[in-house]
């Protein structure tokens, strides 16, 4: 599910030992567009779950390398690196259980319960399976194997906004006065 197509997962398995090298873990990659013009979007994240803007750069350049010298990809394309964002898509297993209590939309690559898209509350993860509070079912939990969902993003709440805004607040608390100095920048240039 991180990769898409067969080129993406190839894409995935080249990359991969590159980002973990330097400390961070690819979320999802999509290759795009048609043969003239195509675009490499990599969302990846460190271990913890954060990612800023340092670390896309820092995360780009070693992509770039590797991918210069193995030459993966016919033609021009456009390298994007950025964090899976607020809303974001759960590809791995770990993400199940990570996110469990908000809510997501997943997608399946068959019919089960006489659907393949669902939406309700995270249940976490059971012997390889995704639980799933059915929403509008009250004390219906469904599980799917994991390999059956080919597509599953959370849904943007309240919820999720505060869990960010709580998340960034912490990391803000642990860099300090750092936060304080990039303020005083600023003010600085206007001297």
């Amino acid at each position: 599910m991180r990769g898409k197509t067969q080129e993406d997962i190839g894409l995935v398995e080249l990359l991969d030992p590159v980002a973990e090298s330097v400390g961070y873990e690819i979320v999802r990659l999509r290759l795009m567009g048609g043969a003239e013009q195509r675009r490499l979007q990599i969302m990846a994240e460190r271990p913890d779950g954060d990612m800023n803007v340092e670390d896309c750069a820092k995360l780009s350049r070693a992509i770039s390398e590797i991918m210069d010298a193995a030459d993966p990809i016919s033609g021009e394309y456009t390298l994007e690196v950025s964090s899976p964002g607020v809303d974001r898509p759960l590809t791995r297993l770990k993400d199940f259980d990570t996110y469990a209590g908000l809510e997501v939309r997943i997608e399946l690559d068959r019919v089960a319960e006489g659907r393949k898209r669902f939406k309700g509350e995270l249940a976490g993860v059971e012997d390889g399976q995704v639980g799933l509070n059915l929403e509008g079912e009250d004390d219906t939990t469904v599980y799917f194997p994991f390999e059956w969902i080919v597509d599953a993003k959370l849904v943007l709440t309240d919820q999720l906004m505060k869990r960010g805004a709580d998340q960034r607040a912490a990391r803000v608390g642990t860099e300090g006065d750092d936060a304080d100095n990039d303020i005083d920048l600023s003010e600085s240039e206007e001297d």
